[in-house]
């Protein structure tokens, strides 16, 4: 929520609005006083990375009274305040519309009473309402995502890993509970993350005998030699009939009928806490409130602000209010089916993909006719979401009928003829580790397509799935390329993007771009706090990305960035120039002499000329020891650490869309007089799949090689996250003077106010203004 009030504040500022903060929500809208704040720029620094919301938020039964809301509406009309930004849950926005559609009588009835003048009863004939969602529990009809449901997803990924640990030493079952009334999105999400034995969330039951079925699930999974056994169930969570099903009930249901040794955990409130998730810092919902209030009309029914298809999209609050109200009627009505169609889209695919990798009463017991043998490979660098992604494939694939073969060390270790036949055991526990577990490198194989053709051969490989970066993409290319001469290629062939530097066509989201932009959040984070301590730091920070801006532009916009230099817009002279002087501005205004640090994030092949510490160089020599600069090279942090939820989630959803399409594309493009069981040579078997929107899409090569792909700077010609970078800029207070500057006289440099105030920065903490030498001025291209 911090984060979205800081990118409302300054947006508001930067269109020349005047934002106002009301502590402790409705309660501080109904009380008035120093409850409603004006607020400055500097009001939300550092609200970036403080978890809950720093204004406040309160239940208020007297707003739930038309007297609390004439009281609110009189607050605001004194204020001069037209328009409101709502961030919270249904109820909270329901709320909001509900005082936008009293709103002319609430002020007419002030008018009549004198609380109001005549002229504040024409200025303010209407109120604006925008709503932003803040719920951790995701059930908000109208966005795939709501702001705080991922940080929560981290809190509780974070605590069952720990209590995996526990549960693998004692060889334990656990059985946690995670939030969620009324939603099991967290408990369905964390499920998979985590990799859960067994699920209960409100949409989808279990079964009437549910009791036998998890005794038996459980019991066949430790027969097969797993030591930690864990449950996942949601608050809310409930049998067909509607009853609760508790966790206590649970566990003493595991210890009496399958003699496990079992625990329950409470994860409680700590899911709400922490600090926000690089994915959770809702900056851009932020500005398109403010644009939203900008851009409404009497007439334009109050817009809820959400993400759809990865876009920031805005529809009529009340129609997300009256779907999410539906959900809850469905389960009522015991209707489940209904109930997971209005969910979103994701939410139903990643249930079922849950239900195909996790272990039923029984696993096929031989292949079928129709099954296939996939390879499966790391190529590239290494990336987090690797190893969670061939878990998923290869027990979907064992689901499935087919028999999965690890392929070790990329193509190399497949030329060497390493390869071994996978079972299920094989991945368990692989969804938290990062890295690759089989071995990756970048190796492409464009001298030995005979050899790579002969072990394929040789171990009767039907289809081929490569997981990795641009690496991976090319080689698919290639393989694609030589059919004609190699008939072991004419098989299905999908590349799965695994690359943080999120830079392979066909994809919004590579595995593992999530995993490192929280480590660079992180880092900034932890950089600044650094930067702060000393005061007056500049911290020129170098993250990887290769020939691709994403990590910098999107991480900067997180980390709260200054500038932000990527290979797409270069580094020039000018540009140096020109953010130098913008941060001699920062730190240079009477507001700011005890000024947070500052963080500049530059890609590592920005330009082979202004390297990293050419930038800090240059910014501490023109500063003239107004500021000092720094450098912190995050090097190959961003590529290992623990897969972030988002990451393990994603592996999971796209690695069995993958072995359904090379199934799919096995039976369906193997001409029927074939003499090999598989044989296509059709340009639609070779391709890559991705998140495009909200859609899992599986795309041709030949077609993203012709349309998408910049093989000079190794990324795609179109990337969705490029107008981004004008934010940081927005946010870095590009070109924005506050009022309270120009009375200072502090918006332009060349006034000798401001000069008098850089020199007060500069020797205060050492010297009397009034004992400073004119040498130690000159020598700092001041005079006195």
């Amino acid at each position: 929520m911090n984060a979205a009030v800081r990118a409302i504040v300054r947006v508001a500022i930067s269109e020349g609005c005047e934002p106002y903060g009301i502590i402790d929500g409705y309660q501080g809208l109904v009380e008035g006083g120093d409850n409603i704040r004006p607020f400055a720029w500097n009001d939300v620094r550092g609200y970036l990375n403080i978890g809950g919301t720093s204004i406040g938020t309160a239940r208020c039964k007297e707003f739930r009274e038309r007297q609390g809301r004439l009281d609110a509406a009189y607050n605001l009309v004194e204020r001069g305040i037209d328009s409101l930004v709502v961030i919270g849950g249904d109820g909270s926005l329901t709320g909001a519309d509900i005082l936008r559609d009293e709103w002319p009588g609430l002020i007419e009835e002030l008018h009549k009473a004198g609380r109001i003048t005549s002229e504040h009863l024409e200025r303010h004939r209407h109120l604006t309402i925008v709503g932003l969602v803040g719920s951790i529990d995701n059930d908000m009809a109208g966005t795939d995502i709501t702001i705080g449901a991922i940080s929560c997803l981290h809190r509780i990924c974070e605590a069952v890993d720990s209590i995996a640990s526990t549960a693998t030493s004692h060889s334990r079952a656990f059985v946690v509970e995670v939030m969620g009334r009324h939603c099991g999105w967290l408990a369905l999400m964390a499920g998979i993350a985590i990799g859960a034995d067994f699920l209960f969330v409100p949409e989808r039951p279990p079964p009437k005998d549910w009791e036998d079925v998890i005794c038996k699930t459980l019991v066949e999974n430790r027969r097969m030699g797993k030591r930690k056994l864990i449950v996942i169930v949601a608050e809310g969570a409930i049998d067909s009939d509607l009853n609760p099903i508790k966790p206590d009930h649970i566990k003493d249901v595991l210890t009496t009928k399958a003699g496990l040794d079992t625990r329950v955990t409470t994860l409680g409130h700590i899911q709400r806490g922490g600090v926000p998730a690089a994915f959770d810092r809702a900056t851009m919902q932020g500005v398109e409130a403010v644009r939203a209030v900008l851009h409404s009309t009497p007439n334009t029914p109050s817009p809820m602000i959400g993400i759809n298809a990865n876009k920031i999209t805005s529809r009529p609050l009340m129609e997300a209010v009256k779907q999410t109200h539906q959900v809850a009627e469905a389960i009522e009505k015991k209707d489940f089916e209904q109930a997971m169609n209005l969910r979103d889209s994701e939410f139903a695919t990643s249930h079922a993909a849950y239900e195909a990798i996790t272990l039923s009463s029984s696993l096929p017991q031989t292949q079928s006719d129709e099954g296939l043998r996939i390879g499966i490979m790391h190529v590239g660098a290494p990336a987090a979401g690797l190893s969670a992604a061939t878990r998923a494939a290869v027990r979907f694939s064992i689901k499935q009928g087919h028999r999965p073969f690890a392929i070790y060390n990329g193509f190399r270790g497949l030329m060497r003829g390493e390869v071994k036949e996978f079972g299920w055991m094989d991945v368990d526990g692989w969804q938290v580790r990062g890295g690759s577990e089989l071995g990756t490198n970048r190796f492409q194989p464009d001298d030995d397509f005979g050899l790579v053709a002969y072990q394929m051969q040789r171990f009767n490989l039907q289809a081929l799935m490569i997981i990795g970066g641009f690496e991976a993409y090319t080689a698919l290319h290639a393989l694609q390329q030589q059919r004609p001469h190699y008939p072991a290629f004419c098989i299905p062939m999908i590349h799965l993007p695994a690359t943080l530097s999120n830079n392979v066509p066909g994809t919004d989201y590579s595995l593992g771009c999530d995993t490192a932009m929280n480590v660079i959040v992180e880092s900034c984070d932890r950089i600044k706090q650094s930067a702060t301590a000393s005061r007056r730091r500049v911290f020129v920070v170098e993250v990887q990305g290769g020939e691709c801006g994403y990590l910098a532009t999107m991480a900067g916009l997180a980390a709260g960035a200054t500038c932000v230099y990527t290979p797409e817009d270069g580094i020039s002279l000018a540009r140096i120039q020109s953010d130098v002087q913008h941060l001699i501005r920062l730190y240079s205004l009477r507001g700011n002499k005890g000024r947070q640090g500052t963080i500049v994030l530059r890609t590592e092949a920005a330009s082979s000329t202004y390297t990293t510490n050419v930038l800090a160089d240059i910014f501490k020599e023109e500063a003239h020891n107004l500021f000092d600069a720094r450098t912190a090279i995050l090097g190959h942090l961003q590529q290992g650490g623990t897969p972030s939820p988002l990451d393990r989630i994603r592996a999971t959803n796209l690695a069995v869309r993958c072995i359904d399409w090379l199934a799919r594309m096995a039976r369906e493009e193997t001409p029927a007089h074939s003499p090999y069981a598989v044989y296509t040579t059709s340009e639609a078997s070779a391709a890559v799949v991705g998140t495009r929107s909200s859609h899992v899409v599986c795309t041709p090569i030949t077609q993203l090689w012709a349309t998408d792909t910049d093989c000079a700077h190794r990324r795609a010609i179109h990337q969705w996250w490029r107008p981004v970078n004008k934010l940081v800029r927005v946010f870095a207070k590009y070109g924005i003077v506050e009022a309270h500057e120009e009375k200072a006289g502090a918006s332009c440099l060349s006034t000798a106010q401001a000069v008098e105030d850089v020199a007060e920065d500069l020797f205060v903490e050492e010297h009397d203004p009034s004992e400073i030498r004119e040498s130690e001025l000159e020598n700092r291209g001041w005079s006195r």
